[in-house]
């Protein structure tokens, strides 16, 4: 093929990326759809403090988890990838960055029982500690990065549809309410851990095709150390950041209640991030790629595109989640004013969250890790660490003492606001005309406009409560709503002319062939 056609078609990373792309929407929205459904009916089987207690406890875990990880997976990625053409040095990275992720994973286990054995809350609580822990310990054998090194999406998207479905039926078939909820909570947790495993064993099957164990290089562990450090920082510093809050309520909280009632109001957000962060799998190889070879232009249009379908998908979710708190928050927990209080105030708090971070994970996963300016965002997390952890104990202890739970959510919905302005500065040359933009504006305007729609439209689905009595009722309200708010939302792109939305015209694509 001659280079200068195939030079054109590398400079529109839509369509080089766009099949890889719908690949993952695909696997992750099965993903959300099946979390979703198991979400609200793991809440109501445990109640507020049971729940409270299990999320409290995988929390504590998960810090011990990302130390286990000090971001390895990333720079992985981002040596896999120049190296993937050279087989023997290839070979050669995947057993050095395993080493080093077995190494760290032991020292981690080892220092999280130092402190459950030193501290009598946590010794209390053990033995769903310990299970919780087989997490990480499995999950050293999970290879995922090599996977996402090698651009393998459709394995990717296969096998974590199959598990989570295995996932979501075991909790059905499982659970049950009851009247000791606390009779469940260690099923629930076998269930959990249960993916990590499957999903180590499966990669582990497939991964000889593509990877041989046998040394014939020598490991070069020390050019690793100074990077591996730094993320090591920012592993612990964005841990903090993100489990602190519910960590936070619950050593406030005795009983774990608001630990629940927050779990409860941020699901709706973590599930709509995880769907835009989970594409990092696409967009992060190619960006190191572009970047390394100097290809300024591929690498911004990469990062317009990343941050168009940021855009995309989170605006409309901060429209509608925030109008309709109140009837999400019913929806996933059930409407006993007695457990999960104060969760729809937190779900409305955090909404913008689904953007804010979104935008700040592409910053970093896009353009400090590829250009290796890690270290703007170390610093940036460390202050945002320590503003997030000041404000939540204030706010939460002294304002908002009767709903700790509302107080940490204001504090951390205000500093992650705060993070992404210093983010957009520091990276303005490449992240200002991907983020402030005509078509950016286009997708703003039209989540306006399904804001006040979904706000107008609520008294039709407040109708059909109480929850308990006409479920089915208020489900079907929500979901025309949803409904009509997609097909208002896909329209008025189209009327604009909205880029996103015009590629998938038929007429747009052939003429993106032509330009070929």
């Amino acid at each position: 093929m001659p280079e200068n056609v195939q030079t054109k078609r590398n400079a529109n990373p839509s369509t080089n990326v766009r099949s890889n792309v719908i690949i993952n929407l695909i696997r992750t929205l099965t993903m959300t759809i099946l979390s979703f459904i198991t979400f609200p009916y793991v809440t109501r089987a445990l109640g507020d403090q049971v729940f409270g207690l299990y999320t409290w406890a995988n929390t504590f875990v998960y810090y011990f988890l990302i130390l286990a990880k000090i971001s390895i997976p990333n720079i992985a990625i981002r040596e896999c990838v120049r190296l993937k053409d050279d087989k023997e040095k290839f070979d050669n990275a995947v057993q050095t960055f395993f080493i080093l992720q077995a190494v760290m994973t032991l020292l981690s286990f080892g220092l999280m029982c130092a402190f459950v054995f030193s501290v009598p809350s946590l010794y209390a609580n053990s033995e769903i500690i310990f299970l919780l822990s087989v997490n990480f310990l499995i999950g050293v054998f999970s290879f995922e990065w090599v996977y996402i090194a090698l651009e393998k999406h459709f394995y990717i998207t296969v096998r974590s549809i199959l598990l989570i479905a295995f996932s979501a039926t075991l909790t059905f078939l499982a659970i049950r309410k009851s009247e000791h909820p606390e009779n469940y909570l260690y099923i629930y947790a076998l269930i959990a851990i249960s993916s990590t495993i499957l999903t180590s064993i499966a990669n582990c099957i497939y991964l000889p095709k593509f990877v041989s164990f046998k040394k014939t290089l020598p490991y070069r562990f020390k050019p690793l150390f100074k990077p591996l450090f730094t993320l090591f920082l920012i592993s612990g510093a964005l841990t903090l950041y993100n489990q602190t809050d519910e960590f936070i309520l619950g050593f406030l909280d005795e009983d774990k209640s608001s630990v629940g009632a927050y779990s409860v109001g941020v699901k709706g957000v973590d599930i709509v991030i995880t769907l835009i962060t989970s594409l990092y799998a696409v967009f992060m190889p190619r960006a190191a790629y572009y970047y390394a070879k100097e290809n300024k232009a591929f690498y911004q249009n990469l990062i317009n595109y990343s941050l168009n379908i940021t855009f995309f998908i989170a605006i409309p979710a901060i429209a509608t989640m925030a109008t309709l708190s109140n009837e999400i928050t019913n929806l996933i927990s059930g409407s006993d004013a007695s457990s999960y209080q104060d969760a729809a105030t937190v779900l409305w708090i955090l909404s913008a969250m689904m953007l804010t971070y979104s935008i700040g994970d592409n910053i970093y996963t896009e353009i400090l890790i590829p250009m290796k300016k890690e270290k703007i965002y170390l610093y940036t997390m460390l202050l945002g660490v320590a503003l997030n952890i000041g404000l939540s104990f204030f706010l939460a202890l002294v304002p908002f003492k009767d709903n700790p739970a509302i107080g940490v959510a204001i504090a951390t919905g205000a500093t992650d606001v705060l993070i992404l302005g210093y983010l957009l500065f520091a990276t303005r040359q490449y992240a200002r005309k991907a983020v402030f933009n005509l078509n950016n504006l286009k997708i703003v305007i039209m989540g306006i406009v399904i804001g006040f729609f979904s706000y107008f439209i609520r008294p039709y689905i407040e109708g059909a409560m109480p929850f308990a009595e006409q479920w089915e009722v208020f489900l079907t309200g929500m979901l025309s709503i949803v409904a009509i708010d997609a097909v208002i939302y896909i329209a008025g792109c189209l009327l604009l002319k909205e880029k996103l939305v015009s590629s998938f015209l038929p007429g747009r694509h052939k003429k993106e062939k032509e330009n070929a």
